[in-house]
This record gives C-alpha cells, sequence and structure tokens, in this order.
C-alpha cells in the first residue's frame, strides 16, 4: 500500500485549463513557505513552476482568491514544474471568479 495522499478527487487530466500567472507562498509541513507561480488551474487543480524538494503525495495549503483557504496535493513534477490537485473540487460559480482574479489578461479569460 502506498503512503500517498488519500484523494477523494478523481483524476480529471482532461479537465479545461485556464492560463494564469499567480504568486502564492504556500505553508508545507517540513518546508515551510513554499513560492509558487500558478501557471494555469482548473476546478480539480493547477500547475505552478518553481517547486523544489516535494515528492508526490505531500501537501501544500495556500489560500486563494475567492475560495480562500484550500490544500492540495502534488501530483507530479519535472524539471521545477509541478501539477497539483486540490482537496475539492471548486465550485464552478467560484471557479469563474477565481480564474478572473488569477488571469490579469482580459482576453485569455474564458468567455461567459
Amino acid at each position: 500500500m502506498s503512503a500517498g495522499a488519500q484523494l477523494t478527487v478523481t483524476d480529471k487530466r482532461r479537465a479545461a485549463r485556464h492560463p494564469a500567472d499567480y504568486k502564492v507562498i504556500a505553508e508545507h509541513k517540513q518546508l515551510g513557505d513554499v513560492h509558487l507561480n500558478i501557471i494555469n488551474v482548473s476546478a480539480q487543480g493547477f500547475m505552478a513552476k518553481g517547486l523544489d524538494g516535494m515528492e508526490r503525495g505531500e501537501r501544500l495549503v495556500m489560500r486563494l482568491p475567492v475560495v480562500g483557504r484550500i490544500e492540495a496535493h502534488l501530483i507530479w513534477s519535472h524539471e521545477g514544474r509541478a501539477g497539483f490537485q486540490f482537496e475539492r473540487i471548486i465550485r464552478i460559480d467560484d471557479f469563474a471568479k477565481l480564474v478572473d482574479a488569477m488571469q490579469p489578461n482580459p482576453r485569455l479569460r474564458p468567455k461567459r
């Protein structure tokens, strides 16, 4: 049996991802503050760059616009990039607001 995270959200690799440019300071149990730059986001998770020293299944806790405090588990990492899965799915109305807050370029925001 693996010692990784026991996630309740299924892996949805084909979920719509939205470009983002959002810097966040997350908390890690052993590493303390971890600085990340979120480069894309979906309702189930995000991809970030600037991550070192974590292994698959480890978790971060961060505060994001609209959704507030949320936990994310590391799913994969490669050459400074990493994919995280949120502990819970973000509701669609909150997700739309989150994308607006994380994407400074209005032309890249989803059409509504």
